[in-house]
């Protein structure tokens, strides 16, 4: 199976709702067990630094009550709870949220899971927020966190390694190359782009651009990779390191990353 996906929430508050999605990979039943059993939840939702929940009930069925109870960092304790609406094991998972820091009020998660290839597509829609922007943003960004937990927790538990993040500096053959460009080298910089706009397209690099350094303009890529011998396969595979002009990278892997 292909390595994890980065997990992504997009939070539309003009209609209240929050769409998010991972790809994991894992089968479904086990993401479906992750989701729903009450030994499962305390595993891997949370964190030291945010806050850990210690409990959860559930009874996994059409109106069965689920609850959730934890500790934050702080110390504070905390809880939320709701009713499952739809159960659909393996597929499709529906339930009420109601959390006393958001008032209580009542909103509606959906879990829809299917098989690819690389595993499970898990895809999670938060709905019923209303004008409550805020609310809206702030469980857009706290969704994007859990389901980054729960892919850490199940490729962890599969043997999986996430990927690493490196930083690729392209040097180019000479400090004012980006000033002094012959036509040679402006049509091979733009075989380089075109190159970058395909790492790019295939997600295995997250962005890259030329650097103003005062020193002289360098190229950076930030490559999301299993390994850094797979950063320097890509970078080798660059036109202008190809080129054989004396273009070459420098690559130092991330120790960790917020993203």
């Amino acid at each position: 199976m292909a390595s994890n996906d980065r997990p992504r929430a997009v939070a539309d508050v003009s209609v209240g709702t929050i769409l998010a999605t991972v790809t994991i990979a894992v089968p479904p039943e086990r993401v479906f067990r992750a989701l729903t059993a009450e030994d499962q939840i305390p595993l891997w939702w949370g964190s030291d630094a945010l806050y850990r929940t210690t409990k959860h009930t559930a009874d996994v069925r059409p109106g069965g009550a689920w609850y959730s109870q934890g500790k934050g960092a702080d110390g504070h304790e905390f809880h939320v709870q709701g009713e499952y609406l739809e159960v659909e094991p393996l597929h499709r998972l529906v339930m009420t949220w109601k959390a006393p820091w958001d008032g209580d009020n009542v909103t509606t998660v959906t879990y829809t899971l299917e098989a690819v290839d690389a595993g499970t597509r898990l895809t999670l829609r938060h709905e019923g927020f209303g004008a409550r922007h805020d609310s809206c943003r702030d469980h857009g960004s706290g969704w994007e966190r859990v389901l980054g937990w729960l892919n850490a927790f199940l490729a962890a538990e599969a043997g999986i390694k996430s990927p690493g993040i490196f930083h690729c500096r392209l040097i180019p053959p000479r400090a004012d190359l980006a000033f002094t460009l012959t036509d040679e080298e402006r049509a091979l910089m733009d075989r380089h782009a075109d190159y970058l706009r395909g790492k790019l397209a295939e997600g295995t690099m997250m962005l890259a651009g030329p650097v103003a350094d005062p020193a002289g303009p360098w190229g950076l890529a930030i490559l999301r990779v299993g390994t850094e011998a797979e950063a320097r396969a890509l970078t080798d595979a660059d036109p202008v390191v190809r080129s054989g002009q004396g273009f070459r990278y420098e690559i130092l892997p991330l120790l960790s990353a917020i993203m």
